[in-house]
């Protein structure tokens, strides 16, 4: 079995190429959901739904968002409404009492769908409908990411870091930003001074996440370290898991130069290096790291190089023999393998 952390599109775009490499049907994803929002009233899991959309064979490879070639007619028309009405431009963010009123998962995470800052195509709008409906009737967030996984066909067995809410909240010099208003309305520009997540204190790991990343080995592909990674990495018991098991984790950056995203700006916020030395220092738990030809960042654990740039499914293939062959070190390393 190999368990895969998943955040952004680093680590969907590995495991487009993986399965040569690693047996889809003994491989678990655990997908962050500390940038999940609710917008309209429907729950919207970004990470989640990248590796749901990916596996499923739908995904937009253009945007790494959303799927292929879906209508817009619903967010169009919501745009055109708010506009006719007079209503200033998204994000429109509720107020912090309407942040934990009713719906548990909302918590922080409460968008209106007044001038939808979003896009959110009508199949796409359809899977958060369905999603949201089940959670009310009850169902845990592991059970709905499961059923939809069912229904998209999938051949990896995909599950949220939590059944709980943790929202990812950039700090900034003038107020707060859920990570996806600073990242899709604002591009990321404002000033970071620190990253929260709120919610992960009280928040439980979902037990399904935790075996696996138990069941390991892991691989952390080259996902933020911060948003995509960090949100995980607050939760009670996946540090622990992660200290318990083999783990390979593939650099987003080449020495201190990012391949895209705003790593670079997150990590200093936080108070790492925005390299590939300062993702080593913060996966303080990982055995092996696979780094770039062009990185010559000097690390205390076993390094396979490779090129890791993966812009088709054969340079993912490639990364992940990359991952094996540092897998690979780690077993040399303990041959006794991992407890």
């Amino acid at each position: 079995m190999t368990t895969f952390l998943a955040g952004g599109t680093g680590t969907p775009k590995l495991l487009a190429g993986s399965a040569g490499v690693f047996d889809p049907a003994d491989a678990t994803v655990v997908g962050n959901t500390g940038d999940d929002v609710e917008l309209g009233g429907l729950v919207v899991c970004p990470d989640v739904d990248t590796v749901l959309f990916e596996r499923g064979g739908v995904l937009d490879r253009e945007t790494w968002w959303g799927i292929a070639d879906d209508s817009a007619t619903t967010h169009d028309y919501l745009l055109e409404l708010s506009e006719r009405a007079g209503l200033d431009d998204g994000p429109r963010y509720l107020p912090g009492d309407r942040q934990t009123a009713g719906r548990h998962l909302a918590d922080w995470r409460r968008f209106s769908a007044a001038s939808e800052f979003m896009f959110i195509g009508d199949r796409d709008r359809a899977v958060h409908a369905l999603r949201t409906s089940l959670l009310d009737e009850g169902y845990s967030l592991t059970e709905v990411t499961r059923a939809l996984a069912d229904a998209f066909g999938l051949d990896v067995d995909l599950v949220p870091m939590s059944d709980d809410p943790v929202a990812s909240i950039v700090h900034t010099p003038d107020g707060e930003l859920h990570f996806q208003a600073f990242w899709v309305a604002e591009g990321g520009d404002p000033e970071v001074t620190d990253v929260e997540f709120r919610g992960a204190d009280a928040a439980t790991a979902a037990p399904a996440a935790v075996d696996a990343i138990r069941d390991g080995p892991v691989i952390v592909g080259p996902s933020n370290p911060v948003t995509s990674i960090g949100p995980m990495l607050a939760l009670d018991g996946i540090r622990e898991a992660l200290e318990e098991t083999a783990v390979v984790a593939v650099s987003p950056f080449v020495e201190d130069e990012v391949f895209s995203g705003p790593a670079a700006k997150l990590m200093e916020a936080v108070g790492y290096e925005a390299s590939t030395a300062g993702v080593a220092e913060a996966y303080d738990f990982a055995d092996a790291f696979v780094l770039d030809d062009a990185d010559g960042t000097d690390l205390d654990r076993p390094v396979v190089r490779t090129d890791t740039e993966m812009a088709e499914a054969a340079d993912a293939a490639r990364v992940a023999r990359a991952c094996e062959r540092a897998l690979d070190a780690v077993a040399d390393l303990e041959p006794e393998g991992v407890a």
